[in-house]
């Protein structure tokens, strides 16, 4: 079977939020200590304590934006401790992970000076679970703001004169779990409390992001929206208001958290079957009913879209590595874990219209990681390569895409084979990127661009392997990555090409 795409140009130009690619660095084994700070004394080469061959490679991937401290870290992190003297501040139990002890040394400063190396979008969650409405509201006015008052005084005592750019705060985190075991009734009027004194220092509003659901939750949805946002009942779709001329959202957004995991059995990340290849690809599929049921509700009490849905803790969970702290959750990076990225960035970009950011767990060293280190090296995984390949969605139009596809089917059950976004930038070119699930077969595939534009060249980039469980080592850096892709006929505005087994594939039409 031939599968098809016809790819058709949206009347309301809806844009992919770069924020959708965005990344998420916890206290949680060695993402923060040994992956990205390593001290200023260190023989790594750094700058101001931070790896220069991480921020480098994360450079190239244009990260949007960066969640920091956590995660469950977040819940009992005082903001305090990690400001001053590094000498001086005093070290904390990371109770959640490990139980190993930390020294402080990576606080406010040093992780808003890696996001200017990052050229990135700090994006810090508040402590709701642990800590106090006024711990939060000093915090914000310590980094945004500009005049004279005890925090900003603070601030400069501690050497930086002007303030920082803070756009995104989470008030709180798994408030649902970690952070404090919360019924969705109660953590409503927390959440309003909280936020109230999460003020605005600049002309630029601090956009609120609350605790949202835990996977399938549709409860704590319907809930947030209507507590959160201050209304007792749905907005009949006859309705045409302007509530919002006159009121801002005490919400800016609603956070969602879905891992693509086996809760039962933890499996390994590198050693297994097609029964798990299969099990994996219909486990991260639920990422697209999630989010079309939590916009569903979203939706009746928000018909304006005024409120984003904020995925920021996604991506696989499997066995730690063999002979690692089980608390640290340290996990090889494979083919498998490319295709997870891709579908789930396909279904992101796809979801534009509510889904304005989304936050993959975590960037170095842990679970779904970009980069993985140990001592002076540093290795970059098959995700890492899939969202290199992806940056070109970033702040580009949505395209919609109309999709028949042939099924991949392992027993007496199936998915789709392929899995499709499309976009186009601002100069014309169109970027469609295509994830075949099937570890075994290739598929023909023929896209139609009528209507989007006069195209005369096409190219592309594919990642995939001979193996399922191909992955990056520390002896062997390079054994999957992009390579460029010349098999694309196009003639008539349609684009052919056989899309190989088990890969992410991009290609580019101009």
């Amino acid at each position: 079977m031939t599968s098809f795409i016809h790819v058709n140009k949206s009347e309301k130009k809806e844009v992919i939020s770069r924020h959708i690619y965005g990344h998420f660095a916890e206290h949680l084994g060695r993402c923060i200590y040994e992956g990205i700070w390593v001290g200023e004394d260190s023989s790594i080469p750094n700058t101001r304590g931070i790896r220069n061959d991480v921020v480098e490679a994360l450079r190239k991937l244009n990260i949007p934006n960066l969640r920091w401290p956590g995660g469950c870290f977040a819940d009992e992190y005082h903001w305090k401790d990690g400001i001053g003297p590094r000498e001086s501040r005093p070290s904390i139990v990371n109770n959640n992970w490990g139980k190993v002890v930390e020294n402080n040394h990576f606080g406010t400063h040093e992780f808003l000076d890696l996001c200017e190396q990052l050229d990135t979008e700090p994006y810090i969650c508040g402590n709701v679970g642990s800590g106090t409405v006024q711990e939060m509201q000093e915090w914000v006015e310590y980094i945004t703001f500009d005049g004279e008052s005890p925090m900003a005084n603070l601030r400069r005592e501690n050497g930086r004169d002007q303030p920082w750019k803070l756009k995104y705060f989470g008030v709180g985190n798994e408030n649902w779990g970690c952070g404090g075991k919360m019924r969705v009734e109660y953590y409503a009027d927390v959440y309003r409390r909280y936020q109230t004194f999460v003020r605005s220092y600049t002309d630029t509003p601090i956009y609120k992001i609350a605790c949202g659901p835990q996977e399938a939750d549709y409860h704590w949805t319907e809930v947030m929206m209507r507590e959160g946002l201050g209304r007792t009942e749905p907005i009949p779709d006859e309705v045409v208001t302007d509530i919002w001329e006159h009121h801002r959202p005490e919400m800016d957004g609603l956070a969602l958290h879905f891992y693509t995991r086996n809760r039962a059995n933890y499996d390994s990340a590198t050693e297994f079957t097609e029964e798990k290849w299969f099990d994996y690809m219909k486990r991260t599929l639920v990422m697209e009913e999630l989010v079309e049921k939590h916009t569903a509700i979203m939706d009746k009490y928000d018909p304006e879209k005024t409120v984003d849905l904020i995925v920021d803790e996604w991506g696989t969970w499997f066995k730690v590595e063999p002979g690692t702290n089980p608390g640290f959750l340290y996990q090889q990076n494979t083919l498998r874990d490319a295709l997870v990225a891709g579908i789930n960035l396909n279904i992101f970009n796809n979801r534009c219209d509510r889904v304005h950011m989304a936050n993959i767990a975590q960037m170095v060293n842990v679970l779904q990681a970009m980069i993985l280190t140990e001592g002076e090296k540093m290795i970059l995984t098959p995700s890492y390569h899939v969202f290199e390949m992806y940056k070109v969605h970033q702040d580009a139009t949505l395209l919609r895409v109309s999709v028949s596809t042939d099924t991949y089917t392992y027993g007496e059950d199936s998915v789709p084979m392929l899995n499709v976004s499309a976009s186009q930038d601002e100069s014309g070119k169109v970027h469609i990127s295509v994830c075949n699930l099937d570890p075994n077969n290739a598929e023909p595939l023929t896209c139609n661009l009528d209507g989007i534009g006069s195209f005369s060249k096409a190219s592309g980039r594919v990642l995939t392997a001979e193996a399922m469980n191909a992955h990056n080592t520390f002896s062997d850096p390079n054994r999957i990555k992009p390579e460029a892709f010349d098999e694309i006929e196009l003639k008539d505005n349609e684009v052919s090409v056989t899309v190989p087994s088990k890969s992410v594939l991009v290609f580019e039409v101009q």
